[in-house]
């Protein structure tokens, strides 16, 4: 009986800490969302209109913007990012970057604090955040650590596991390190549920 109840009380504990994690505020009908990042945010190995920026307008009835560009590094994204938020300012920004770095064995505390400048650019303006972990280069994918320790400095909304399971699920996949469309639409309704869940939809 105790231990179904310290059962019970574990399970209570992490639904509590669910509920109080970060909230946004819920985005007007005609909010702009910003989907920054590389290859995958642009869609590479999916047919057009697969990419998860559209799928994610599709299911959030949001203007979703894909701002990604394959090969960029966090060094090229925080020059771009910080140009376009000269020109321009969303109500919410996706931010899913750093594959590359870790493909080309960039310094990993460089990539950290490329991120880290993206995360402040945007909450200079007050831009919500939602962070996507990336998985590091290894036999067994996991996300990198960075991506948690970002969350928990900047409080921003953090989509830990969710990618780097897509990118083990061969059927996900059109190459090693790509999804193909089915894989970009469960990433787009993981980023949907997860903004329904933060009250952001």
């Amino acid at each position: 009986m105790k231990k179904v109840l310290a059962g019970l009380f574990s399970i209570s504990l992490l639904l509590l800490s669910a509920c109080s994690g970060p909230k946004l505020e819920p985005l007007s009908s005609d909010a702009e969302i910003w989907a920054f990042g590389d290859s995958l945010t642009y869609g590479k190995g999916a047919a057009s209109g697969q990419d998860y920026p559209a799928v994610l307008a599709g299911l959030s009835l949001k203007r979703v913007i894909n701002a990604g560009v394959s090969g960029e590094t966090t060094t090229q994204g925080l020059d771009r990012l910080a140009q376009l938020l000269e020109y321009d300012s969303p109500d919410l920004l996706i931010l899913m970057e750093g594959g590359n770095d870790f493909l080309r064995n960039h310094d990993i505390g460089l990539t950290k604090a490329n991120l880290a400048q993206m995360i402040e650019l945007a909450q200079r303006r007050s831009i919500p955040v939602v962070l996507v972990a990336v998985p590091q280069k290894s036999i067994f994918l996991s996300p990198a650590e960075i991506y948690s320790e970002l969350a928990e400095t900047y409080g921003v909304i953090l989509i830990e596991d969710e990618l780097t399971d897509l990118l083990k699920t061969p059927s996900m996949k059109s190459d090693t390190i790509h999804l193909n469309g089915s894989g970009y639409r469960a990433l787009a309704e993981v980023i949907y549920r997860r903004l329904i869940q933060v009250e952001a939809l």
